[in-house]
């Protein structure tokens, strides 16, 4: 990989190049780095000094940074390495990160990294509310955010960046459960431009919240309510009422949640995960009996 020959026409000797001569930002960097997967520049990091200065000079001007593939690999020293020259990154994903990245790896790296769109923090465990104000008051651009599984995540965190992050467009609070409905309905006052929504597996929020998401963001388009017990049938008709975009929506183990609340979304071809009680009766049925039997479904 690391040489390459050089044939000059009419007559005259070959001629010996390193790889390395080629342009490094014109050539090097746009038409080669830019195609390996992460671990690969991790491993060219090794091979030489040169080597090493290549790659540090690609990372420090990617957009995207993705370690969810390599999480718990990655030594958190090589981490804060890869990414010190960084300014202008617009898609970070630390999923699968839990076991190194903290605060004191995350914050330099949020704050000289204003232009970032897409954060997805979902499953650090170890990282904290400061993590998220941070980002919420240097990310003003954020448009994508992942918090799936941080129980660190409070009202006041998500408050600063309701304040800060208006035009956010989705956001994962899957199991966020200090969260209640006041943040919630906070927020979406807030960021009315939310196409995307999860607050799934929240024993905490009730119809409140689903009620003034519904009121305040016109264009949503997704929202999971898996395992938010106390939502109810009255919550699910105002957001047919008041979200005629909604193309999707999760209600699994919401047992509140009924067919008369569902059924005009159905109509609208929203996507369901839950199935309507006869097909969830014929489905048990063929469990019982081995086959399902023939019912005309249109009478």
């Amino acid at each position: 990989m690391t040489d390459f020959i050089v044939h000059v026409s009419r007559g005259l000797p070959s001629c010996r190049c390193h790889l390395l001569d080629l342009p490094w930002e014109d050539v090097l960097v746009p038409h080669v780095l830019s195609h390996l997967p992460l671990q690969q520049l991790v491993n060219l990091q090794r091979v030489s000094r040169q080597f090493h200065s290549l790659v540090q000079v690609y990372l420090a001007n990617c957009r995207t940074f993705n370690v969810s593939l390599i999480g718990p690999c990655i030594p958190k020293e090589a981490f804060c390495n890869m990414l010190k020259d960084n300014k202008v990154l617009q898609n970070l994903s630390l999923q699968n990160c839990s076991n190194w990245v903290t605060d004191k790896e995350l914050l330099p790296v949020i704050g000289q990294n204003q232009h970032l769109q897409r954060v997805d923090m979902s499953g650090c465990s170890c990282l904290t509310r400061h993590s998220l104000v941070a980002v919420s008051l240097s990310c003003t651009h954020l448009q994508h955010l992942g918090l799936a599984h941080c129980e660190w995540v409070d009202s006041l965190s998500l408050r600063s960046l309701a304040d800060h992050c208006r035009g956010l467009q989705s956001i994962d609070l899957t199991a966020c459960r200090q969260l209640k409905d006041d943040a919630i309905c906070y927020m979406v006052r807030k960021c009315s431009e939310l196409k995307s929504l999860s607050l799934a597996v929240n024993a905490n929020i009730t119809d409140e919240s689903v009620e003034e998401v519904a009121k305040n963001c016109r264009g949503l388009e997704q929202l999971d309510l898996t395992g938010c017990l106390r939502v109810r049938n009255q919550s699910i008709r105002t957001l047919a009422e008041y979200c005629p975009k909604l193309q999707s929506l999760r209600v699994n183990h919401c047992h509140n949640v009924t067919e008369s609340s569902l059924d005009p979304l159905r109509k609208r071809n929203v996507v369901i995960d839950v199935e309507p009680p006869l097909q969830r009766a014929l489905v048990l049925l063929q469990d019982v009996l081995g086959f399902a039997p023939f019912i005309n479904l249109q009478i």
